[in-house]
């Protein structure tokens, strides 16, 4: 994706603001809807018309999100950032809060894995209709569940 950049003075209808940040038309409503973007005012023709400043809070929005932060987290940093009273140590917190359920869904994901791995070593792939995979998903006590 190219970066956001901003041309003084001009405003985009929400085709050009999607274009621009590669972000979907309909989730640009969607944001609108749940204040994470500010409804934007419309033109004579009743199209929205978005300003700069919205094109690089959608920017920052679609770079949170693409590091995996929820629409809460992103909204914390936002409020943060739209109080100007934020400071380093306040987003760095979001941060390592965020970085430290990443780190709970790999070590999730670690244990998914291996267990996958187990229970389809123990197939043969054969053609009779007893399967081990089939077995292990009917059966509730089968480490299918990864442990917190």
């Amino acid at each position: 994706m190219p970066p956001i950049t901003v041309a003084r003075g001009s405003t985009l209808t929400i085709g050009a603001l999607s274009r621009r940040t590669g972000v979907n038309i309909e989730t640009i409503r969607f944001y609108e809807r749940i204040g994470i973007l500010e409804k934007p005012p419309r033109s004579a023709g009743g199209h929205r018309i978005y300003r700069q400043e919205q094109l690089m809070r959608l920017g920052f929005v679609r770079r949170s999100r693409e590091l995996g932060f929820s629409l809460e987290e992103v909204r914390r940093l936002l409020q943060l950032v739209d109080g100007g009273r934020y400071s380093c140590a306040e987003v760095k917190t979001i941060t390592l809060d965020h970085l430290a359920e990443i780190r709970r869904k790999i070590a999730d994901l670690r244990r998914l894995e291996t267990t996958l791995a187990a229970v389809a070593g123990k197939c043969r792939g054969g053609k009779v209709p007893d399967c081990p995979i089939v077995e292990a998903l009917f059966d509730p006590v089968t480490l299918l569940t990864p442990e917190r």
